[in-house]
């Protein structure tokens, strides 16, 4: 018996989930779980639907294309880990945070590897026998650096990204390479503090919350569509050491939490924002 994700996208009109439902019966499948959303702005449908039975994945698609909608977006994906690969720079928070989880197998995934421009995370790394990659930036150009990043993620032939404080600006080639293929964390002051130290300029302001945002990288610098974010709550008594530690610890649970919804295949893109089924 297979289990199965269905993900589809489409306009909306009267009868999809009446017609979807019957393609499935008529091939012997069961929904096992199903989630709907109709954007009335946009007259956009989007299902997630965890199927199973003996799927003939070309058979399924070809009649469910006949009865949806043209240009429908199909996607039907069984239900298994996902290849990851994780860029990184010197700071261990966030990567540290997913390596445990991923030992602990809290996340549907595989970590193929970790690629970082410095060598600081190698030892870390090292310690859950995954493969570590040091491509230093040193002397190159952006683009020449990124060349042989790619080309390095190539040979992992990941499903996600993962840019857990990656600090360098990707390039539209790499964008364009990738697409909603990667997840980056950033703090929530953007744009409000930006530059070396944003806490410090947050505790100058008085700041009494501090959020992190996980979103699909695009060639907007940190304006991707937000697939998930929280925040903590901070007071006076907190000095921007202090402020600096509860930010690192809802980075951690911010890009998680992101992470393990784009494992389970729940996040639709729709426009520049997300829909979480």
């Amino acid at each position: 018996m297979e289990e199965y994700i269905l993900l589809i996208d489409t306009e909306d009109a009267k009868g999809l989930v009446y017609n979807i439902s019957k393609v499935l019966f008529a091939n012997n499948l069961n929904i096992e779980q199903n989630s709907e959303y109709v954007d009335k702005e946009t007259n956009k449908f989007f299902m997630r639907s965890v199927i199973t039975g003996n799927i003939s994945k070309n058979i399924l698609l070809k009649e469910l294309t006949e009865v949806l909608p043209k240009n429908a977006e199909i996607k039907l994906n069984k239900k298994a880990k996902k290849d990851v690969v994780i860029l990184a720079t010197k700071e261990s928070h966030v990567l540290g945070d997913l390596l445990i989880r991923y030992i602990d197998g809290e996340l549907n995934a595989n970590i193929k590897a970790v690629i970082a421009n410095h060598e600081d995370l190698r030892e870390l790394v090292e310690k859950f026998d995954i493969p570590f990659t040091c491509i230093s930036a040193d002397g190159m150009s952006r683009e020449d650096h990124e060349d042989k990043v790619i080309q390095r993620i190539n040979d992992y032939e990941p499903e996600v990204i993962v840019l857990a404080k990656y600090m360098r600006i990707l390039t539209p080639k790499f964008v364009e390479t990738f697409p909603k293929k990667v997840l980056n964390i950033h703090h929530s002051f953007l744009p409000a503090f930006i530059g070396a130290n944003p806490y410090k300029q947050a505790h100058k302001r008085g700041v009494k919350i501090i959020g992190a945002t996980a979103h699909y990288v695009t060639n907007d610098l940190d304006e991707g569509p937000i697939i998930f974010q929280d925040v903590v709550n901070v007071d006076h008594t907190y000095s921007w050491e202090d402020m600096r530690k509860a930010g690192r610890n809802v980075e951690k649970i911010v890009l998680s939490n992101a992470f393990q919804l784009l494992l389970d295949d729940k996040v639709f893109v729709h426009g520049n924002q997300t829909v979480i089924l």
